[in-house]
């Protein structure tokens, strides 16, 4: 038996990195997954490495930082498969940058919050309603160790603030029910997004401050590391907890 049988899981950003590893985890595990991203070349590979694995996989194409693609997304899903049972919100993007509160502009201000915020804000407004008509459900959310220590770019550092902020507020929400909230905060992690940022754009002074108060000699997450601990808190075996943010960067940051 897979640790997720039987249940239907929304993963968003399920093209790559630790979306696309969560995806084939999850599918791995008994689950029927939904992926989502705006690219749909590398969406469709997605999909088709699940299926070629034998398993039950719908891609959709969509834009989470638009509350309309949202809803779509879950409606795709329910009338498809019939529920949603996990919400992953994985999706999100980083600024040009490592630009501190000084010097943030505001499109990276716009850009970054509409998706990495707001997308997981319609995303988890439209899966609790599903969740609430059966009184179950698991999500999710993947924030930032720049989250919680608030080393990183001040757009992107507000957007998983936030994020974490949203997690402890929908677990609050739903306490005492079936529906839970999670997150886990990832250090560096070594996807396609992060390596191909440009050294040349970032800013030294904010990598510096950042480089005090982390031992950047430890090593970075993998995304197989973040989607083991997404696997933990979408299943069963994590029905106790819930709005908890937790960090997954190997020490770095202690």
């Amino acid at each position: 038996m897979g640790r997720l049988d039987g249940k239907v899981a929304i993963i968003t950003g399920g093209n790559s990195g630790v979306g696309k590893v969560t995806a084939l985890r999850f599918a791995q595990e008994g689950a029927k997954v939904v992926i989502s991203a705006r690219r749909e070349g590398p969406l469709m590979e997605v999909a088709d490495e699940i299926k070629k694995a034998g398993g039950d996989v719908l891609p959709v194409i969509c834009d989470i930082s638009k509350p309309e693609d949202a809803k779509k997304l879950v409606s795709e899903t329910v009338k498809h498969f019939g529920t949603v049972d996990i919400l992953v919100n994985n999706a999100g993007i980083l600024e040009k940058g490592l630009k501190p509160i000084d010097k943030v502009e505001d499109e990276d201000l716009d850009r970054i919050l509409n998706t990495n915020t707001k997308g997981t804000m319609y995303c988890i407004r439209e899966a609790v309603k599903e969740m609430e008509a059966k009184g179950k459900g698991s999500i999710v959310n993947v924030a930032s160790i720049a989250g919680i220590v608030g080393g990183g770019g001040a757009a992107y550092v507000a957007s998983k603030s936030a994020v974490i902020g949203i997690t402890r507020h929908t677990a609050l929400r739903y306490a005492g029910t079936q529906i839970r909230c999670n997150a886990v905060c990832p250090g560096t992690i070594i996807t396609p997004m992060v390596m191909n940022a440009r050294n040349d754009a970032l800013d030294e002074d904010m990598f510096g401050q950042m480089a005090k108060h982390s031992d950047m000699k430890v090593q970075p997450c993998m995304p197989e590391d973040v989607a083991n601990i997404v696997l933990f808190l979408a299943s069963d075996e994590s029905r106790a907890i819930t709005g908890q943010a937790i960090a997954s960067d190997f020490g770095s940051t202690l």
